[in-house]
């Protein structure tokens, strides 16, 4: 018998709206009612260039850029049930933490942060989500 879980199939969402994957990923996959987006970073879907002039502005890329990927498969902030920040510099976390509330008034999802060395194209912070409806 064949459980639930193997039974489930999976939808790979994409938006031109987000920047296009830059390696073997996609954007986000939902699997049930549960959507899984892929850590996004502060490029700019049309021209794909980097928006990191300061943090805050850096943050709010990477917020609307889940935002992008969240409306495409029908979800928005408030289906977020977890998000993980990879940031360069903890201290940068007090601004990030800032900018990224703006889209949690109420609510907030789960969510931890954690600093490490490197992150793709050298940018100061990625973030990543869960969404359930």
């Amino acid at each position: 018998m064949e459980s639930a879980r193997e039974n489930m199939e999976k939808e790979i969402i994409y938006t031109s709206e987000a920047p296009a994957p830059i390696g073997p990923y996609s954007q986000a996959v939902k699997a049930g009612n549960t959507l899984y987006i892929s850590g996004q970073i502060a490029l700019d879907a049309e021209s794909g260039d980097l928006i990191n002039e300061n943090i805050t502005e850096e943050t709010h890329a990477v917020m609307k850029n889940l935002e992008a990927v969240l409306r495409q498969a029908g979800y928005g902030f408030d289906n977020v049930a977890k998000c993980t920040i990879f940031i360069k510099d903890m201290g940068q976390f007090a601004t990030i933490n800032d900018a990224y509330g703006q889209y949690f008034k109420v609510n907030p999802p789960a969510r931890e942060t954690v600093e490490v060395s490197r992150l793709p194209k050298d940018v100061n912070v990625e973030i990543s989500c869960i969404a359930v409806k």
